[in-house]
């Protein structure tokens, strides 16, 4: 597999996700819990730098960053709108659709507002900058394998909707064995990792799930709106 980074918003966009956001959840582990006040909107300002660094070279329409929004906006909605079934709810889904039709910085940003929005409805806390960058690297991801073409059908997009689940419960779950586990060892990391196999399977198809009911209506729709305003394009 071979993948390129094809603009240098997108190279600035992966070194904040490779190595600075990492260094800053590490950080917040280190200075307690109560961090996620600060690191929150860190990582919200950062994820939205790519853009601000476009608009640098060229004068930003103000259209540009409102479908991302509006699908952030969505989301966080979808979220709280099957709060009643554990981990069945089409966020990530939603976000994997902003990605594919807005490229791989919109599919970050559009994660990492959609879980801090909705966290105000299901509560803030140590675990939201976390949450934040699982969404916002799925979303990268999924941007960034469409754009090489590796998520062109719909088997290819369900498909990794569906592993977007385990990547999801796989990071989150670094946290958890961080902040819960007073001695960590193989036998703790490998339980905490099975006591979420269950959610995280949960959500793998759900996600896959709404991938195979909104993505082709939902696209159709974000790619007119492409067209008609000439958004996000690559340099």
């Amino acid at each position: 597999m071979h993948i390129k980074l094809k603009s240098i918003r997108l190279k600035v966009a992966a070194m904040l996700i490779v190595i600075i956001f990492p260094c800053i959840l590490v950080v917040g582990l280190l200075f307690g819990d109560r961090n996620y006040a600060i690191t929150s909107p860190i990582i919200l300002l950062l994820s939205m730098f790519p853009f601000l660094f476009e608009f640098e070279k060229r004068r930003p329409k103000a259209q540009e960053l409102v479908p991302i929004a509006v699908m952030a906006a969505l989301a966080a909605i979808g979220r709280f709108a099957f709060a009643a079934l554990p981990q069945f709810k089409p966020i990530i889904a939603i976000i994997i659709i902003t990605a594919l039709a807005f490229g791989p910085e919109a599919g970050f940003l559009t994660g990492a507002v959609a879980m801090l929005a909705s966290n105000f409805f299901f509560g803030q806390g140590p675990w939201t900058p976390w949450q934040m960058y699982c969404c916002g690297i799925i979303g990268f991801l999924a941007g960034l394998l469409g754009q090489n073409g590796f998520l062109k059908h719909k088997w290819s997009i369900c498909l990794f909707g569906f592993l977007s689940g385990y990547i999801y419960g796989m990071i989150i779950d670094i946290w958890t064995v961080s902040v819960f586990t007073s001695q960590i060892t193989w036998q703790s990391i490998l339980a905490i990792y099975a006591s979420g196999f269950y959610f995280n399977t949960i959500l793998a198809i759900a996600t896959a799930f709404f991938l195979f009911v909104l993505e082709r209506p939902i696209i159709k729709k974000l790619e007119r709106i492409k067209i008609k305003f000439g958004l996000i394009e690559d340099t």
